[in-house]
C-alpha cells in the first residue's frame, strides 16, 4: 500500500511513518526541509518537500496513493500571527484533501482531537455523538472543527473520509506540544514538576502513542467513511495520575494545587511578557481555562467497529518511563 503523511516529523506522525514501515508500505511525507528528514531510513520513504500551502507538493505527495493520513497542525497556544492556526488546520486541510481528491486517492484520516467535542459533567462520558454548544476554549479546538466540517463535505465530491479524534496522547517519541504529557512524566521523574491543577479532581482521558497508531491503521482498513472515532485510553483526575507517576518513578513528590485563577493571571502576564521579551508564553489564558472542566470520553466506538484495544495507563507510563531512562 502507497501513503501520503503529512505532519510526518511530529509526536504522532512520526511514529504512525515508523509502523508503516515495519509493516513494508510505500511512504511519502510531507517535509519542510532536509534536516527534517533525517530520522526516517529506508527505501520505501521518500521526502516530498514543501508544505499545506503549496499544491504541487500536495499533489506529488497524493500521486498513486491509496491512503491519506493527515496528520500536520498548527497546535501551540499561541501564534504572534494570529491567523496562522486558521491558514494551517483549515485552509491546509481543505488544500490537501482538494490534493487528495484530483489523485483518486482511496481513503483520507484526517486526526483531529477529542477536544472538539468539548467538555464533560463529572458523570457524563462523551461520545461520538455529542454535539459541542459552547464556545471552543482556544484556536486550536475552534479550528479542528472547522477543519472537520470541511472534511465531510468532500464525502459529497466521491471522497472516503474517516475523521480520528484522539485525547491526551502520551508515550515514546518527540517531546513537543503534541506530547506535552510525557514532558510532565519527565519533569516529576526529575523533581521538576510541582503542579496539580485546582484540586486534582478534574478529570482528563489518557491514552497510549501506541494505541493511537494502531488506531490509525485499523481506521483505514477498517473505518466506515464519514465517521469519528475517539481513540482514547483511560479517564482519570490529576490526583490519580500524579499517584500513578508517584508509584512507578519510585517518587513521591510534594505537589502544589495552584488554584485555577491564580493560573489565568500568571498566563495572562506571560502574554503580556510577549512584547517586551518576545518569547512566547508556555501557555495561555484560554488553555488554563480548560482545567475548569472534566473530559471525560469513551472509545468503545472505535473498540467495538475497528477492533480498536487500550493500553492501561499504569503500563503506559511504565514503558514511557522505561524509554525516558534508556534515553539518558
Amino acid at each position: 500500500m502507497k501513503c501520503f503523511v503529512t505532519g510526518a516529523t511530529g509526536f504522532i506522525g512520526s511514529r504512525l511513518v515508523e509502523k508503516l514501515l515495519v509493516e513494508g508500505h510505500e511512504i511519502n511525507c510531507l517535509i519542510r526541509s532536509p534536516e527534517k528528514f533525517v530520522a526516517f531510513q529506508g527505501k520505501h520513504v521518500h521526502p516530498i518537500y514543501g508544505d499545506l500551502d503549496n499544491s504541487t507538493a500536495l499533489l506529488q505527495g497524493c500521486k498513486d496513493c491509496d491512503v491519506v493520513y493527515h496528520l500536520a497542525v498548527y497546535a501551540k497556544p499561541w501564534s504572534k500571527d494570529p491567523n496562522l492556526p486558521y491558514r494551517i488546520n483549515v485552509q491546509g486541510t481543505i488544500n490537501i484533501l482538494e490534493a487528495s481528491l484530483k489523485s483518486g486517492v482511496k481513503k483520507f484520516i484526517f486526526t483531529s482531537t477529542a477536544a472538539v467535542f468539548g467538555p464533560s459533567s463529572e458523570d457524563q462520558c462523551i461520545d461520538e455523538q455529542v454535539i459541542q454548544n459552547g464556545p471552543y476554549f482556544n484556536d486550536y479546538e475552534s479550528t479542528k472543527a472547522l477543519a472537520e466540517k470541511s472534511a465531510l463535505e468532500f464525502i459529497t465530491r466521491g471522497l472516503l473520509v474517516i475523521i480520528l479524534n484522539p485525547t491526551r496522547v502520551f508515550g515514546p517519541g518527540p517531546i513537543s506540544e503534541s506530547n506535552s504529557i510525557t514532558k510532565i512524566i519527565k519533569l516529576y521523574q526529575k523533581g521538576k514538576w510541582r503542579i496539580n491543577p485546582g484540586d486534582g479532581k478534574k478529570i482528563g482521558n489518557y491514552v497510549y502513542i501506541d494505541d493511537v497508531i494502531e488506531g490509525h491503521l485499523l481506521a483505514a482498513e477498517k473505518g466506515t467513511s464519514g465517521e469519528r472515532y475517539i481513540l482514547g485510553g483511560e479517564n482519570l483526575t490529576f490526583n490519580q495520575l500524579f499517584q500513578t507517576l508517584s508509584q512507578i518513578t519510585g517518587n513521591k513528590r510534594l505537589l502544589l494545587h495552584i488554584p485555577v485563577w491564580l493560573m489565568i493571571m500568571l498566563a495572562k502576564i506571560m502574554e503580556l511578557q510577549v512584547q517586551v521579551s518576545g518569547r512566547p508564553p508556555l501557555i495561555t489564558p484560554q488553555w488554563v481555562k480548560k482545567y475548569l472542566h472534566n473530559w471525560k470520553l469513551s472509545s468503545e466506538k472505535a473498540i467495538n467497529q475497528l477492533g480498536y484495544k487500550i493500553t492501561p495507563f499504569n503500563d503506559g507510563v511504565m514503558k514511557t518511563v522505561t524509554w525516558l531512562n534508556n534515553k539518558k
